[in-house]
């Protein structure tokens, strides 16, 4: 009993029964965790299987700018690409099935194209599980959460009014920022493309997080832009459907040039009047 006593009383003993307090912690943590952080990033993001073809592919065509480990390059003179980790699959979906990476020529913002051959479903699914697998991030919306069928176009438009019309106009036909950036306009992107736009805020966008506008809005917000997208444009053509300063634009070169050819007619018929 006293060795016991005199051995509680050494120095050392609190850093012992420190350590194997931490040996035990980690150990209970280890048997009642699920798994890994990079395999339930990469299941949420499709299946665990995908990782593997995901990094092949992520080799082959984003490692030249963003790293072999998508830590990202800024060496001057050569091609880089900001750190991939952490911005999760829907960044990755959104991007690729744009078009907009792989990026073809550095500036200021990358445009919407056609994407390349080898971009597909399934490639861009692999490769978004393979950035997932990194270090986790918002995932690729479900298709339900995306349905504009599901949404309120009344809701979506007061949403979009008070937070997207600064830039993508009322109709989300976009506009032009500063330094060579510009708002996108929305007729081309997809449901899918739209919330993931939402939930990553790609280029000069801001993030709009799920406690910023929830999962529900962010469905309204998809409902209102397609339907909009299926009104006509009583006036006959929409003029791109920027707002005033292309049917101003219209509005003087037809005005002026009709009241210039008026004048021309006028004058030539009255000298030919007083010719007579």
């Amino acid at each position: 009993m006293n060795s016991i006593t005199a051995r509680r009383r050494h120095p050392l003993a609190r850093y012992a029964v420190l350590l194997l307090a931490l040996s035990l912690l980690g150990g209970v943590y280890a048997l009642l965790a699920p798994g890994g952080d990079r395999a339930d990033a990469a299941i949420a993001s499709g299946r665990a299987d995908d990782v593997a073809a995901g990094k092949d592919l992520f080799a082959a065509h984003c490692a030249s700018c963003h790293g072999p480990n998508a830590e990202g390059t800024s060496q001057p003179g050569t091609a880089s690409g900001p750190s991939l980790i952490g911005v999760g699959a829907a960044a990755v979906d959104f991007q690729v099935s744009s078009g907009r990476m792989p990026l073809a020529n550095p500036g200021p913002q990358a445009p919407r194209k056609r994407a390349p051959e080898w971009v597909n479903p399934d490639t861009v699914r692999q490769l978004a599980a393979y950035v997932q697998s990194l270090g986790g991030g918002p995932t690729k919306p479900s298709l339900e959460s995306v349905d504009p069928a599901k949404g309120d176009p009344a809701k979506g438009g007061e949403l979009f009014r008070a937070n997207c019309i600064q830039c993508h106009n009322f109709v989300g036909s976009g506009g032009g920022l500063t330094y060579g950036k510009y708002a996108p306009p929305l007729n081309p992107a997809t449901p899918t493309q739209i919330y993931e736009a939402m939930a990553t805020g790609p280029q000069a966008m801001p993030v709009f997080n799920d406690t910023t506008i929830t999962p529900e809005q962010k469905r309204d917000m998809i409902a209102y832009i397609v339907s909009v997208r299926e009104q006509p444009d009583p006036g006959g053509s929409g003029l791109g459907r920027i707002g005033p300063v292309t049917e101003g634009l219209v509005a003087w070169i037809a005005g002026i040039s009709l009241l210039v050819l008026a004048a021309i007619w006028i004058t030539a018929k009255k000298r030919q009047v007083n010719h007579d």
